[in-house]
């Protein structure tokens, strides 16, 4: 069992979660996050810490299998993150908005921790 970050977290990244992970299992590019599968210890502590309700289990319908291997395929890829840094300036108006993955994806990785 996993939890997995879904579109809604594009271009918001709020980063509460990560303050509160007890197993570091969150990699991030430089405009969202996603959670290693292999290191999730599914103890959601996370979920309630998203401001952008963007964190589910992987027996949500929202954790779809698209989202699953997204989540898997960037944690290998990209930096991980340890503690909480800036959120966007923008972060609150894009959430909520529809299709992020589509329209503001980007595959680049954020900085190192």
């Amino acid at each position: 069992m996993t939890h997995t970050v879904t579109d809604n977290w594009i271009k918001c990244k709020y980063m509460d979660c990560v303050e509160v992970c007890p197993v570091d299992c969150f990699y991030q590019d430089e405009n969202m996050l996603v959670i290693h599968p292999d290191e999730c210890i599914d103890c959601g502590v996370c979920v309630p810490e998203c401001p952008a309700q963007a964190i589910f289990p992987d027996s949500d319908e929202m954790a779809t299998p698209f989202w699953l291997e997204l989540n898997k395929t960037y944690a290998e890829l990209w930096p991980n993150i340890l503690r909480k840094g800036e959120q966007p300036t923008d972060a609150k108006d894009w959430d909520g908005v529809p299709d992020k993955h589509a329209r503001s994806f980007s595959s680049s990785p954020g900085k190192e921790d």
